[in-house]
């Protein structure tokens, strides 16, 4: 457990800095577990021998623990600290993917590999709301919004993951080695790392530590956000980034292959692409946010993902729908992290808005997989992705939730 500095405790810019360096690996490593997952995808059905639907039923192991972690994840973060959560949240998780790859490698075993799943989901969903915690007050302490940039690095984990992903598949990996080394390297790295990561505890802008209030001490506190009506808009702002971008990791690689007819290696390169787009979107997103604003941002961003998922869908070309990937990756880039800095806009609340907001967005998860495979048993799991449509225009009408928050004295910018 990390110990608490005292209210009043400066932190040098140097240990701030490390800090970053630190939650941006953090960040980096679950987008690497996910996609090292996502990206042999079509080779853990082709070795189940599954329907898509069945695919899907698979793959609600993933939400059925992310949203037992996340629930749990406010209350656990109070009793262990940030740093401790992340430490063995991750470890969960390489432990999670490696059951799954021997799950299917040895056996093959769906029900085992739905356990291994459900693992990986549960540590994943609790890693999740304790590094965005972290970042947040990383970012209160550098006195700048970097939280686009702490997302673009589970997207760079992302893109490591698929590229290692389609390597694998070409080489004829089995599933349980890659998996398995997926997860020994992401247990090195957070032992390496974790000694910079600062205590979660408010940090104001003048770097100065001060206690948080009865929201993160108390389990009543931390359950009121839920009755807030600005964390359930927001909550509803992510289940709809979440979709956009949740649909893809689950069912790109299989619409790809099914759909247009690519090769199991094309489709995991294609993945690739998606990921690589909503890095690129990530990183321009702090430029984007400090020009136009979160309200802006986010309705462009729905527009973007809506026009490129048309395309993919509709455009029987190939080289074509990969221009619809590019826009439905940059299009999902930035919902996720903007309604994470919004969750945490009061540093004295931010941990259980966090887990709040996460849990609602998480759904987006437990719901999509087995919908688009239940409709892609009738439509085909390309056609099937036209719901996520319909989740990205409620994005766009709850955009408001995420108005920054107004200084003293001064009036809401209009957008």
């Amino acid at each position: 457990m990390s110990r608490t500095p005292p209210p009043g405790t400066a932190l040098d810019r140097r240990r701030v800095l490390a800090w970053r360096n630190a939650i941006f690996l953090v960040f980096a490593l679950p987008g690497l577990a996910m996609a090292s997952w996502v990206s042999r995808l079509p080779a853990v059905r082709d070795a189940l021998d599954v329907s898509p639907g069945q695919v899907g039923l698979l793959i609600v192991g993933i939400s059925v623990g992310s949203i037992t972690g996340l629930v749990a994840s406010s209350h656990i973060v109070a009793r262990f600290g940030a740093v401790t959560t992340i430490t063995w949240g991750l470890v969960g998780t390489a432990l999670g993917i490696s059951i799954t790859g021997l799950a299917v490698t040895l056996g093959p075993s769906f029900s085992f590999a739905f356990v291994g799943l459900m693992v990986f989901g549960a540590a994943t969903g609790i890693t999740d709301v304790a590094m965005n915690v972290s970042g947040a007050a990383n970012e209160r302490a550098l006195g700048r919004s970097i939280m686009p940039i702490f997302h673009a690095f589970f997207s760079f984990g992302t893109m490591v993951g698929a590229a290692a992903g389609a390597l694998a598949e070409l080489a004829g990996l089995p599933i349980a080695t890659h998996l398995g080394v997926a997860g020994a390297l992401m247990v090195v790295s957070i032992f390496l790392v974790r000694r910079f990561i600062q205590p979660e505890h408010v940090i104001e802008e003048d770097g100065q530590i001060v206690a948080a209030d009865d929201h993160s001490r108390s389990w009543r506190g931390r359950l009121s956000m839920w009755r807030d009506p600005r964390t359930l808009l927001i909550g509803v702002l992510v289940l709809a980034a979440a979709f956009a971008e949740g649909s893809a990791n689950d069912w790109l690689a299989i619409a790809s292959v099914d759909g247009h007819g690519v090769n199991n290696e094309t489709g995991a390169l294609i993945f690739g692409v998606f990921v690589t787009a909503m890095t690129i979107g990530r990183l321009g997103g702090v430029f984007l946010l400090d020009r136009f604003g979160r309200v802006a941002v986010l309705r462009g961003s729905f527009f973007l993902a809506v026009m490129g998922l048309l395309i993919f869908i509709f455009v029987p070309a190939t080289p074509l729908a990969i221009v619809g990937v590019v826009l439905w990756g940059l299009g999902s880039a930035l919902g996720f992290p903007i309604g994470m800095s919004a969750a945490a806009d009061d540093p004295k609340t931010a941990a259980a808005r966090v887990s709040a907001v996460a849990t609602i967005g998480y759904f987006a998860f437990l719901v999509g997989p087995p919908v688009i495979g239940l409709l892609g048993e009738y439509t085909g799991v390309l056609h099937a992705l036209l719901i996520v449509l319909v989740l990205a225009a409620i994005g766009s009408l709850v955009a408001g939730a995420a108005r920054e928050p107004r200084p003293s004295g001064a009036t809401a910018p209009l957008s």
